[in-house]
């Protein structure tokens, strides 16, 4: 098991988000968390990822409960968050925004074959490696905010809505490209869009008003009438 998130409660002020959430990741597969606009997706993954507190619950990273440990000691431990809305550093160059991904000393001792790997997925990045980010194109900042995760060589990929505001076939490059991250990470997708989510991942989750409405392996969720009425628009 790579991650495995426990009857998670959490939110923001006195306002409850999240309500018994609870989903696992398998050693190198994608995982993808589905649901509307407001679900609570994202508080999903920032409170696995430190940044939100939980209120209840916990989270393993493996066999190791990571439930209370800050964001920065989870990326030590080997998980990396690719935010909503990228956060990229637009006047540093692409190679300037990698290499401040791979900040932990697990990354920094392998800098050189992360960087290989990572242009390899995304191979326009090293064509404009000595651009500022800030002039890349939506998609290509995407595929940036996804390689500066991956420089710190994590064993578990939380990436947040990376489909947003990108065109089709921006989106199906990117999403190509996830498909071939099994062999180096576990991925936790929150993604609206729900066809080509269901394409990439092995297993689902549709989180509503907070909690985990239905579950099952991909195929299963495609064909489910609820998830087709409500995600596919079938």
């Amino acid at each position: 098991m790579a991650l495995l998130v426990k009857n998670l409660e959490s939110g923001y002020g006195k306002l409850k988000i999240l309500f018994d959430v609870s989903l696992k990741v398998e050693e190198g597969s994608i995982v993808t968390l589905l649901g509307p606009n407001g679900a609570g997706k994202t508080t999903t993954l920032l409170t696995t990822f430190g940044v939100v507190k939980p209120w209840s619950g916990s989270v393993y990273l493996g066999d190791v409960d990571v439930t209370h440990l800050p964001p920065h000691k989870k990326v030590d431990l080997g998980i990396a968050l690719v935010p909503e809305g990228r956060r990229l550093f637009p006047e540093m160059t692409v190679v300037e925004n990698l290499a401040l991904g791979a900040y932990v000393k697990r990354a920094r001792d392998k800098v050189d074959d992360t960087l290989e790997l990572v242009y390899g997925l995304f191979p326009i990045l090293k064509e404009r490696r000595w651009q500022k980010a800030g002039t890349l194109s939506g998609g290509e900042q995407q595929m940036l905010a996804i390689a500066r995760a991956l420089m710190s060589r994590p064993k578990v990929l939380l990436i947040d809505e990376p489909s947003a505001g990108l065109a089709p076939k921006v989106v199906e490059s990117i999403f190509q490209a996830l498909k071939q991250l099994r062999s180096e990470a576990s991925v936790l997708l929150a993604e609206q869009n729900a066809g080509v989510a269901l394409e990439i991942c092995d297993y689902g989750y549709v989180l509503e008003n907070g909690q985990i409405v239905l579950e099952g392996a991909a195929g299963d969720l495609a064909n489910n009438e609820h998830v087709k009425k409500s995600y596919l628009g079938v």
